[in-house]
C-alpha cells in the first residue's frame, strides 16, 4: 500500500462521498489543517464471527484425567 493520499479540510468537505468511497475500497486518506495532518480516515475490518470451533470441532479430544499429573512429575515438583 502506497502513501495515504491526503486532503485539506476544504477539499475533505468538498469531496466528502469521493474520500468515503476510496476508503470503502481499502485506501487510508488523511485530512489536514494548513498543510499539517490532523485526522486519518481508515477503513474499518469487518467483525468476525465465530459460530463454534470451526474446522476442528470433533477433531480434538481432551482425555478425562489431562489435568492428573504423572506420580514422577509430582514428586520432582514437590507437590506431595
Amino acid at each position: 500500500m502506497g502513501p495515504a493520499r491526503q486532503y485539506d479540510i476544504h477539499e475533505a468537505k468538498t469531496h466528502f462521498s469521493r474520500i468515503l468511497h476510496q476508503v470503502e475500497t481499502g485506501e487510508e486518506v488523511v485530512i489536514s489543517r494548513a498543510g499539517e495532518p490532523i485526522a486519518k480516515v481508515v477503513p474499518l475490518r469487518p467483525e468476525v464471527r465465530r459460530t463454534g470451533r470451526g474446522p476442528l470441532r470433533g477433531r480434538i479430544h481432551i482425555p478425562d484425567d489431562f489435568d492428573e499429573l504423572p506420580d514422577d512429575i509430582v514428586e520432582a515438583f514437590g507437590m506431595r
